[in-house]
């Protein structure tokens, strides 16, 4: 971080200096999530029953999409009911949720206050790559944690809600599994809409050229195939292609944003 900041235009700042700045931009992130997190602490009840909730009703978006492509499919009756079976939980997910949420809401407000810290050790070229990738990273987590909680995190519910090893096990689904898997999925599908930018950034160092995801293309087709039919395997193809699309959709993105300069040609 020193040597970094050996560039700025300010060479008399100390380690100490450099180490009071990080700590006051460490402060502002603290206060910051914090202050969110009260705010959705306050307001966790209204969003638990229309938004957190919301997959477990037949009303729910996705749900409406598919009775009305095949009406017989008894979407509309899907419902999850779920049940607590500690003490403390519904306490301890009150305090957590509130906790994810201002965490991922606040995301650019915690990358923008590091990137006041950091960016004046960069030279101006690369503080014009980190405004790039900090915009579009940005809008592709959100994108990634809206498909997972309007898409993968419903299908995956309504298939694992419905199964049943025998009819004589009925499925009683905790709070505690709910709110693990609806923050994992959503989650993950953050990180990974992250891949064009990671595509983006390995360009720029020379690593990766738009000929790879050529040369590799049915190979991927095949891979999201398998993993859309991993996270729905119903059989039913509809519900395949609509996991799938998204998927593919963010191969071929990352293709497009490796940088033209490394583009190689093949025979």
């Amino acid at each position: 971080m020193v040597m970094s900041h050996a560039r700025s235009s300010n060479q008399q700042m100390t380690f100490w200096d450099h180490l009071d700045d990080l700590r006051g931009v460490l402060v502002r992130i603290v206060v910051t999530v914090i202050v969110a997190a009260v705010v959705f602490f306050m307001f966790m009840p209204w969003i638990f029953d229309n938004v957190i909730l919301a997959p477990c009703r037949g009303d729910f978006p996705l749900y409406v999409l598919f009775d009305a492509i095949a009406p017989d499919g008894g979407v509309e009756d899907f419902n999850v009911s779920l049940i607590n079976i500690q003490l403390a939980s519904q306490l301890f997910i009150h305090l957590s949720s509130a906790g994810w949420m201002a965490a991922v809401f606040t995301f650019p407000i915690i990358i923008y206050l590091l990137w006041t810290f950091v960016s004046p050790g960069l030279y101006p070229e690369e503080r014009r790559n980190s405004r790039v990738a900090f915009f579009f990273g940005n809008i592709m987590f959100f994108a990634g944690v809206a498909v997972g909680y309007f898409l993968v995190f419903p299908l995956t519910l309504r298939f694992l809600a419905t199964y049943q090893l025998s009819d004589l096990i009925p499925n009683t689904i905790t709070l505690d599994s709910y709110m693990d898997n609806f923050w994992g999925i959503c989650l993950v599908m953050g990180i990974v809409f992250e891949l064009p930018l990671l595509a983006w950034l390995l360009g720029r160092l020379g690593l990766l050229t738009r000929g790879f995801f050529s040369k590799f293309r049915r190979h991927a087709i095949v891979a999201l195939l398998v993993a859309a039919a991993l996270i729905t395997p119903t059989g039913d193809p509809f519900t395949l292609f609509i996991v799938f699309l998204p998927i593919y959709c963010l191969w071929e993105f990352s293709a497009m944003v490796v940088p033209k300069d490394v583009t190689v040609t093949e025979n």
